[in-house]
């Protein structure tokens, strides 16, 4: 005959083994990102109505993602609620001497009068995770999701040359009180640290 000891011990065993699936599931989920996110690869072409500017050494191009649609797409997150907004941003190297990227100042501000902080893509990561009440994560989920995350950070370390023609990204903001965006309008990005001042009117 089986002691009630030993059926107890079947018993533990048995929903060990129903449970085991569930626990492997979740170590897979926890060992890849915190978010699907989508190669740059998977930007759309830069809208015709991107605002340029040609400042002759480069010609400048910006659009701002402003619908929840666009980044839950490309990050399965919503950047807007966590008062992050991103802009996309395209500059072609005209000729001449190397672009020095890392001198460029960005700005933003909308017909509010409202004046935006240029945040790093490592920031606007951590606003996503407050945003989404995420504390407790996988380290290599976290990893994983920054990496993926900051590819499409445009680069402004490295200087623009001629022979690399043009580059491509994101740059982003936050609101001035961290609250959700909400349709921001007049929006215009200036950009500092050129011989000519540049300046689209985004929206």
């Amino acid at each position: 005959m089986t002691s009630q000891r030993q059926r107890g011990g079947f018993a533990r065993a048995g929903l060990l083994f129903r449970a085991a699936p569930l626990f492997l599931a979740f170590g897979v989920a926890c060992s890849s990102s915190l978010f699907k996110v989508k190669p740059p690869a998977a930007l759309h072409t830069m809208p015709a109505t991107a605002a340029t500017m040609n400042v002759g050494v480069a010609t400048f191009r910006a659009a701002p993602l402003l619908t929840d649609e666009e980044t839950q797409e490309l990050f399965e997150s919503n950047l807007q609620l966590a008062g992050v907004l991103p802009v996309r941003l395209d500059v072609a190297h005209n000729g001449g001497t190397p672009l020095e990227l890392k001198k460029l100042k960005f700005n933003l501000q909308d017909d509010a009068n409202g004046e935006w902080k240029f945040i790093t893509a490592k920031q606007a990561i951590s606003r996503i995770l407050k945003a989404n009440g995420i504390s407790l994560y996988n380290p290599n989920a976290r990893k994983t999701f920054e990496k993926e995350f900051r590819a499409y950070e445009f680069d402004v370390k490295t200087p623009l040359t001629h022979e690399e023609r043009q580059r491509q990204g994101l740059i982003f903001f936050l609101s001035a009180q961290k609250e959700p965006v909400a349709s921001p309008h007049g929006l215009v990005l200036s950009i500092a640290g050129l011989p000519q001042p540049v300046s689209l009117k985004l929206n």
